[in-house]
């Protein structure tokens, strides 16, 4: 059994894991900078982590007083510990929403900034067994499937896209993961 991803470079932007930056107004969680060392905590989404790893790395080895911290857990938990006041930053695919903004600033008397860092594409993947040239999916198509409203195969959205295939008449079955993720935001 195959298993085709396709990608349209368009929707790149549309359809991109963003993670943003979260920083807080707050005093700094990290007990070498209330000692007056050099450090941050931060705190957030695990697609980032590797490019935050070697920026960190980078930056250590001009600024070896500088103690920096990420570890990461997950979107949701970049926000939490945002909210929470326990991090100076926190990585999240999406950003925090109108009340979490809110609840912030009745915490902390300021503004939290969101500020994108690293981007990144999410690629859907399809599974059609018996048909084993690649297919076309065009915004409309993708949007329908997504919402619901294109549900077969043969669709005429789809056959639109992809003609001369023969398309079944088989439901399209939308599979995403069952935990929480920033990719979900998407």
């Amino acid at each position: 059994m195959k298993t085709r991803q396709f990608c349209i470079p368009a929707l790149i932007i549309i359809l991109s894991v963003s993670c943003a930056g979260i920083v807080s107004c707050s005093k700094s969680s990290n007990p070498a900078v209330e000692k007056g060392g050099g450090g941050l905590s931060l705190v957030g989404a695990t697609f980032p982590y590797p490019i935050y790893s070697k920026w960190t790395d980078e930056y250590h080895k001009s600024h070896s007083d500088v103690a920096i911290n990420y570890q990461s857990i997950s979107s949701g938990g970049g926000i939490r510990q945002v909210l929470a006041g326990t991090v100076d930053f926190g990585a999240s695919d999406g950003p925090m929403n109108d009340e979490q903004i809110k609840e912030f600033q009745q915490q902390r008397g300021c503004d939290v900034l969101h500020f994108p860092t690293v981007l990144g594409a999410d690629v859907p993947s399809y599974n059609l067994p018996g048909v084993q040239t690649q297919l076309n999916f065009t915004p409309e198509v993708l949007a329908g499937i997504f919402l619901g409203t294109t549900k077969k195969w043969n669709d005429p959205l789809l056959t639109k896209a992809n003609p001369g295939i023969n398309l079944p008449a088989d439901n399209i079955i939308v599979v995403h993961r069952s935990d929480g993720s920033g990719t979900t935001y998407v």
